[in-house]
């Protein structure tokens, strides 16, 4: 039996709680600039994701686009609907925040392939949906190779890599990382300028 597994709930659950209450006045803040900017829609974007063995959750996160999703008849880009407060939530991680509560209530870690749309399972060849064999995070392997400036195929060989070497060296070099990005502001955004494309499948489906 592995027991980091174990080990890292326990450290996922007792840094989640004292990061809430650190935290809270700048949640606090982002709330109430989210609603300032942006009064019409919620402070927080709640969607389903799929978890730990594709178990369905929903993972919460500060919202950063305008709730208008078209303009004169014409559909916005999600750079288009981000919103200044947006922008900067989500160069500085603020944004992930919320999913504090998702990690005390033990459906993500810390360190993980990060949960992506509940859609996609079905696009997954059997490789790339080994990367639920594992519980998703906040930051990954992924994240720190590249975040949404890499491919979706590299992407999941990074998850899936995580999935095979999990350790609490490995974890404690992607929080490194993962700070020293944050501070950088690296890999928010793709090479077009916008935020990840849709994952459409595979071009190596039939691995």
């Amino acid at each position: 039996m592995k027991v980091y597994p174990y080990i890292k709930r326990f450290l996922d659950l007792l840094f989640a709680i004292i990061l809430l209450v650190i935290t809270s006045p700048i949640m606090l803040l982002a709330a109430i600039a989210i609603k300032l900017e942006d009064p019409k829609g919620p402070v927080l974007f709640k969607q389903k994701r799929p978890g730990k063995n594709a178990r369905i959750f929903t993972v919460y996160k500060f919202r950063t686009m305008r709730v208008e999703t078209e303009r004169d008849g014409r559909p916005l880009s999600d750079m288009e609907r981000m919103t200044k407060v947006g922008s900067f939530l989500r160069k500085t991680s603020i944004d992930e925040l919320p999913q504090l509560f998702n990690i005390i209530r033990g459906e993500m870690s810390f360190i993980g392939p990060r949960p992506l749309l509940v859609q996609y399972l079905e696009l997954y060849t059997p490789e790339q949906m080994r990367r639920h064999e594992v519980t998703p995070g906040i930051s990954g392997w992924a994240q720190v190779n590249g975040r949404n400036a890499i491919s979706w195929e590299e992407k999941f060989e990074y998850d899936v890599w995580y999935a095979d070497n999990q350790s609490f060296l490995l974890d404690l070099k992607i929080l490194i990382l993962t700070i020293f990005n944050v501070l950088k502001r690296e890999g928010i955004n793709n090479s077009q300028g916008d935020t990840m494309p849709y994952f459409m499948g595979s071009t190596s489906k039939n691995n």
